[in-house]
């Protein structure tokens, strides 16, 4: 079973005295004379003075919206942006009249304009047309602000699209570097391709070795081709080992036939002689 709360809410009526009403009216009334000085002086250039007579008419009462409007549009043509957003906002908020929330929310609209913040600045110029839907400068600063949202939003998406854009060519880069890597891993420790790469080194070895020897033995059989040639010329000049010169052959023939007449001298000499007879021996 829910259980059924209930809210109670006091109402009650704030009642202001006549002494209450007095100080209030007096406060307002120093309040103003202390924003009219100030005007003064801000049209006079003095902005310094003119700042701090806006602020003593702020603190004296809180029913002058005049003092915090105007204050922030001093501050609005010194380019202070946000102490004018702050005031143009106190100004707004202390208000119940429409003409003064209708400023207040066009200026406000503004500063948002002036900081780029063109979504609020939408709102800001909406929020000033509640108040005062006539305004045609109000409901142009609006299509502006539209105008400029719209184009804001499509560089945006331009830009993250191109940023989406980057980062996946960026990652598709370096998967396909972490991919090359994994494949120059995977082959360096396979030993199929590791015999592979080594046949192929030797097979490219063996064919370089193999011209090598084919131009080494073109030059050896041009060598080859070459030494007899070469050795027919120095058999000419040179006898070899075992083999006697025409020169010494001569000298041998001549010896031979030297004793040859020689043991024919002998022989003849015996012959004229007579024949020469053993020694016997008698018993």
């Amino acid at each position: 079973m829910k259980k059924i709360v209930l809210f109670t809410f006091i109402i009650s009526t704030v009642v202001f005295s006549q002494d209450d009403l007095k100080e209030k009216e007096k406060a307002l009334k120093a309040s103003t004379d202390i924003t009219f000085e100030a005007n003064k002086e801000l049209a006079n250039n003095d902005f310094i003075d003119a700042e701090v007579n806006y602020r003593r008419a702020i603190s004296k009462s809180n029913d002058n919206t005049a003092a915090p409007y105007n204050l922030g549009n001093a501050y609005y043509n010194e380019e202070s942006f946000s102490e004018a957003f702050g005031r143009f906002k106190q100004a707004g908020e202390l208000t119940s009249e429409k003409p003064v929330k209708h400023k207040a929310f066009h200026n406000m609209g503004n500063v948002f304009m002036k900081n780029k913040e063109y979504a609020k600045a939408v709102e800001a110029y909406k929020e000033a047309l509640r108040n005062d839907p006539s305004d045609e400068e109000t409901r142009y600063n609006l299509a502006l602000a539209k105008e400029l949202l719209k184009k804001d939003k499509n560089n945006q998406n331009k830009d993250d699209n191109k940023e989406n854009q980057d980062q996946e060519e960026k990652k598709d880069k370096n998967q396909d570097q972490q991919d090359q890597g994994d494949n120059e891993d995977e082959n360096k420790g396979d030993p199929k391709n590791e015999e592979k790469d080594k046949e192929s080194n030797e097979g490219d070895k063996g064919e370089q070795e193999k011209e090598e020897n084919k131009k080494g033995d073109g030059d050896e059989k041009k060598e080859e081709k070459k030494q007899p040639e070469q050795g027919d010329q120095q058999q000419q000049k040179q006898p070899r080992p075992n083999q006697l010169s025409q020169q010494q052959i001569k000298n041998l023939l001549e010896a031979m036939q030297n004793e040859e007449k020689k043991v024919k001298e002998k022989m003849d000499a015996q012959k004229v002689k007579g024949v020469k007879t053993k020694n016997v021996k008698d018993w």
